[in-house]
């Protein structure tokens, strides 16, 4: 009976081990990203007319993103790649992307499972939702989820709007940063919220 209950034990600890293991680690991806502030139609032309540059006012900030990576040695089979820009300065998101790819490749939001990040990488805390008391959180701004593999080179342009004290309804990441203010990382979520890894890509 003994020995049966060990065996068990053993075989659900291989079990989580081989649950929780990532199919592959960031350095077989080979990534590379870059980030630059830019005008409304320098942003433009880099997501094509096919796409649609977020519109600025007076004293916002667009920043162009670029991030590429090699074909992964594994299918995604239900994870897909979560990519980052948050503001150190206040671990907030920015609310509005734009991104040269289709929605069914690339989605712009946030989901529940991704406040596990911040407990396995604190440097990384701006990734979840915001605790506003002991049982209630606040899920604002966004980050693109990348389902599909292929969506390689990606480009996106983020919005920094310049808002008064009195237009913050809700806590985002605003205007004015500077690059060095920004924190661009790429997260690999497992198909059932497992948190494979997390490379910091810039900042």
């Amino acid at each position: 009976m003994v020995a049966v209950l060990v065996l068990a034990v053993a075989a659900v600890g291989g079990w989580r081990w081989w649950h929780q293991h990532p199919p592959y680690g960031p350095e077989a991806l080979h990534l590379r990203s870059s980030l630059e502030f830019v005008g409304y139609e320098e942003a433009q032309a880099a997501l094509g007319p096919a796409y649609q540059a977020p519109v600025t006012s007076d004293g916002d900030q667009l920043v162009l993103g670029r991030v590429s990576w090699q074909k992964p040695p594994a299918p995604l089979e239900g994870g897909y790649f979560a990519l980052f820009l948050i503001d150190k300065r206040t671990d907030l998101k920015p609310s509005v992307f734009a991104v040269a790819a289709p929605q069914e490749s690339v989605g712009m939001g946030s989901a529940g499972v991704e406040n596990r990040i911040p407990d396995r990488y604190p440097w990384l805390r701006g990734a979840g939702d915001i605790r506003v008391s002991e049982h209630e959180w606040l899920s604002v701004g966004s980050r693109l989820g990348i389902v599909d593999a292929a969506a390689s080179p990606l480009t996106f342009v983020v919005r920094f709007p310049h808002l008064e004290r009195h237009e913050r309804v809700h806590p985002i990441a605003t205007a004015p940063v500077t690059l060095p203010d920004l924190l661009l990382a790429l997260v690999y979520m497992g198909p059932d919220g497992q948190v494979y890894w997390a490379q910091r890509l810039q900042g």
